[in-house]
């Protein structure tokens, strides 16, 4: 049996993304831009997805951009949302357990002149804390942008409070929250974050990598990084990738359907997990209880590298850190303060609605057998 528990990496297409897919890919295959019938059935596949993410969002059709993905979503937010924000000021505010996707472009926009803030999280909870977005913010603040769910570690920012904060300041910076870890597997609306710019991926809920979106609030008129044709109003040129976005459609219709269901079995399965865990390996170290999806594991003594292979062989699949670091050590860990001994042997396991219990008495036994047989070694 293979267990796959690196579901914060990627996730399966389920079926019914992957029929969407192929039937348009087969069948309707149309350029949406085109104007006789098959383009047509395009635009209507097109706008269809559009309306479905949109719904699983909580926010208005006309507000969803579609991108080839999360990194490209953030991308935009952060390099548009600035470009727009400019003449109001070169101040931008952002943690230190960003994705690389938001790290680096927020790197990227300081080397072109922008003034950035990153923000050290609370080493007990992970977040970054309100009161320190209340120092950082300033009369030349122009964007700040804070995930909602972390990737490494599934801690959840209070970006709600953060939105009233910069409301309450008389503030005009704007608002971004990638919420990439979180869609369809919390419950969240655009509204309730009271956001500006949301991004999500699709394969992180079980449609095809290559599609994404960025949810925009009516009114912000932020700038397109790329030039091009009139697609997704001149946002983001380039004939849009139907196949992916209609799975994407489907998926984000899928997991907003099961959401009640998808939360309740996250739980279920994270504290399953843990108490097996606690049974069988009493030193192992909870790196931090955030939300279900994601569960930060320790041994300390032990190093990632070696236990991933170890249960690699096994057929277990869970990660050391963010897929994106290929291996590296975690920046999240290190931000939050963790002793040198807690980075080295975290582990990341990442459910879906699909594991199950049977999955995770699996993983505890293969990583109780890797620390038994590393431990004569």
């Amino acid at each position: 049996m293979t267990v796959y528990f690196d579901n914060a990496a990627t996730t399966r297409v389920c079926p019914e993304a992957a029929e969407a897919a192929l039937r348009v890919m087969r069948e309707d295959f149309g350029n949406p831009s085109s104007s006789h019938a098959l383009g047509r059935r395009a635009r209507d596949i097109l706008e269809e997805a559009r309306e479905k993410t949109a719904a699983a969002l909580g926010g208005k059709r006309e507000e969803v951009f579609f991108t080839s993905g999360g990194t490209e979503a953030d991308d935009l937010a952060l390099f548009g949302g600035f470009e727009l924000m400019r003449h109001r000021g070169r101040h931008i505010i952002t943690s230190l357990t960003e994705h690389d996707a938001v790290l680096n472009a927020a790197k990227r926009l300081q080397s072109l002149g922008a003034d950035v803030t990153f923000l050290k999280p609370d080493g007990r909870t992970g977040a970054a804390p309100v009161e320190a977005v209340r120092e950082a913010l300033r009369d030349d603040t122009v964007l700040v942008s804070l995930m909602l769910v972390n990737n490494e570690t599934g801690a959840r920012n209070p970006v709600e409070e953060v939105a009233r904060l910069i409301k309450e300041a008389g503030s005009r910076a704007l608002l971004h929250v990638d919420a990439v870890q979180a869609f369809c597997k919390t419950d969240f609306s655009v509204k309730t974050l009271m956001a500006d710019l949301v991004s999500v991926s699709g394969h992180k809920i079980h449609a095809p990598k290559g599609s994404g979106a960025l949810w925009v609030k009516s009114g912000v008129k932020i700038k397109p990084m790329l030039y091009g044709g009139g697609q997704e109003k001149g946002l983001r040129p380039g004939t849009e990738a139907l196949p992916a976005i209609a799975a994407f459609g489907e998926a984000a219709r899928i997991g907003k359907e099961k959401l009640p269901q998808t939360g309740a079995h996250l739980r279920d399965l994270h504290d399953y997990t843990l108490a097996r865990l606690r049974e069988e390996i009493p030193d192992i170290v909870l790196i931090l209880d955030g939300e279900p999806a994601i569960l930060p594991l320790s041994l300390p003594g032990y190093r990632s590298e070696v236990l991933l292979n170890f249960l690699d062989a096994e057929g277990v699949c869970v990660s050391q850190s963010s897929a994106c670091k290929r291996g590296g050590r975690s920046h999240v860990l290190e931000a939050m303060g963790l002793p040198a001994k807690v980075i080295d042997g975290a582990v990341r396991v990442s459910f879906s609605r699909e594991n199950t219990r049977e999955e995770a008495d699996a993983f505890v036994r293969a990583l109780a057998a890797a620390k038994a047989r590393l431990a004569h070694n």
